[in-house]
């Protein structure tokens, strides 16, 4: 039967189901809104929403470290109840609009409106990026192996948005103000959600992704049916996310109960604790096999967000001391700098990729121990190669671009050799009872993460250098602190190095 002939949601393209590319666009234009919002977040903070604080650079680093823990904290709880109530097509619609709602409102230069745009995202993100991801392992049957080609593709487009959203964005806030650069990121959103309505109206998606049989959708809570409560609960989280993102006013400030720490990084601090506490009394309950995988599957998780960590400094300090320390004339805008990454990982995924199966081949694969070692020493490579760039600075302090094109391509390697493998590797080490659970952890990790962000920030603010936020003061402050990152960096990749002999016999048949 001729491809034409067939239902909609059994033609092919590619060799793949026809889903799958109504799902990559959708997301390319999601990570679009996404990565360009981002790409001038760290930037409009400093120069608008805290131009007039004394410790802008703190404030920033203290809201952005929140704003990204939230978003990827969001995703638990967008997962669970689109498994439970809404279904995938539902959460995904939702999540489409509050983010599209976050980005325009964004584009409004005020204050009360920054904090609720950032809000509305948060609470969008949590419905949409969950879901679209596990939408595209549903168009496979279990055991097709086409699935993980699938999902290669799928990520090409992640990463298509993220290389071309801050180019395009960057260049539109840099050349028309801020307003515009966030507004073409909310059209991409809206674009997205076309792409993904356009797709089911063809019928290319089946039944997938419909509400789940058990009638919970449908099911009355206080007289209101949940699938309308759901949205109704997501908009009226809006104000209370507000209020944790804007809880930064009390930093620093002498006698109050917070000191330096917001209400996000103490509601993390209390999650962090509880998790350690839940796993040490699995630990305690496990068998001996288990109790050995388990403890490998805790170690990846945690250096996963030490390198997350150091990744993630790529929207704050690295963009800052791009806009300050780093010559782009000619070139290219601070905001547009936050491109690199993805233009690397389009070079460089196909290339790695096949380097593992030609190892495959000669039996010399590295296995999930040695690549987090050598993740993390990539990145280690990456910050001292900023935190060398200073001997090249020219008279007013600027060091040459090509070391933060290299850092980034270091980077890019070292997540490359981490990221693809440490998410399959939890489910083949967690046991089956909990595997919910740790799958949790892992995406929790890169909310942990952001901690980690929001930590080196603070550290790195420049309102105490003396002078012009440019030039030699603020060049010090940085490759001081790029050379504290790289010696944590390497140091931690050396570590898990020289310990993967015995991971390895922890993790058994595990590769």
């Amino acid at each position: 039967m001729s491809e034409m002939m067939k239902p909609a949601s059994e033609r092919q393209l590619l060799g793949h189901p026809q889903g799958l590319f109504y799902l990559f666009f959708a997301e390319l234009w999601e990570r679009f809104s996404f990565y360009g919002m981002r790409a001038l977040l760290t930037l409009y903070m400093v120069d608008v929403i805290f131009e007039a604080l004394a410790k802008k650079d703190f404030a920033t680093a203290a809201v952005y470290s929140s704003y990204g823990s939230l978003v990827y904290a969001s995703t638990v709880i967008g997962g669970r109840v689109s498994d439970s109530i809404l279904g995938m097509r539902n959460s995904i619609f939702l999540g489409g609009i509050l983010m599209s709602l976050g980005h325009f409102v964004l584009a409004i230069e005020n204050n009360v409106a920054f904090f609720l745009a950032l809000s509305l995202i948060i609470a969008g993100n949590g419905f949409f990026k969950p879901n679209i991801s596990t939408f595209v392992g549903s168009l496979y049957k279990d055991g097709d192996p086409k699935k993980d080609s699938g999902f290669t593709i799928f990520y090409m487009g992640i990463n298509i948005g993220g290389w071309v959203a801050p180019l395009l964005c960057g260049w539109l806030a840099a050349a028309y103000g801020w307003h515009y650069g966030f507004g073409l990121a909310g059209i991409g959103m809206l674009t997205g959600l076309i792409v993904f309505w356009s797709g089911i109206k063809k019928g290319v998606f089946g039944d997938k992704g419909l509400p789940p049989d058990n009638g919970n959708i449908d099911k009355k809570v206080v007289g209101i049916k949940q699938g309308i409560l759901v949205p109704v609960l997501a908009f009226v989280s809006v104000p209370v996310i507000a209020y944790l993102l804007s809880s930064y006013q009390a930093l620093g400030e002498e006698g109050t109960w917070l000191g330096e720490q917001n209400i996000v990084n103490i509601i993390f601090k209390v999650i962090g604790i509880s998790i350690l506490g839940y796993l040490t009394y699995i630990m305690v309950q496990a068998t001996a096999e288990e109790r050995k995988k388990l403890f490998v599957a805790v170690l990846i998780t945690f250096f996963m967000t030490i390198f997350w960590g150091f990744h993630e400094l790529s929207g704050s300090v690295i963009t800052l001391f791009a806009a300050r320390n780093v010559d782009l004339e000619g070139i290219m805008s601070a905001s547009q700098t936050n491109s690199l990454n993805s233009m690397w990982i389009i070079i460089l995924a196909i290339p790695i990729s096949m380097l593992w199966q030609w190892l495959s081949k000669k039996n010399l694969n590295p296995r999930t121990p040695y690549k987090f070692g050598m993740g993390l020493l990539f990145a280690g490579i990456s910050f001292y190669a900023l935190a060398i760039s200073g001997a090249s600075a020219n008279a007013d302090g600027y060091v040459p671009f090509m070391y933060l094109l290299l850092m980034y391509f270091l980077l890019s390697v070292g997540e490359l050799f981490m990221s693809p493998v440490g998410l399959s590797k939890i489910t083949d080490l967690s046991p089956k009872r909990i595997v919910a659970f740790m799958m949790g952890v892992w995406f929790l990790s890169s909310a942990f993460a952001f901690q980690v962000v929001g930590f080196i920030g603070k550290q790195l603010s420049v309102e105490d250098t003396g002078g012009a936020i440019n030039g030699f003061a603020t060049l010090s402050v940085y490759t001081d602190g790029f050379l504290l990152i790289a010696k944590y960096a390497l140091g931690a990749g050396l570590l898990v190095i020289l310990a993967s002999p015995l991971i390895k016999r922890l993790m058994g048949n595990v590769h």
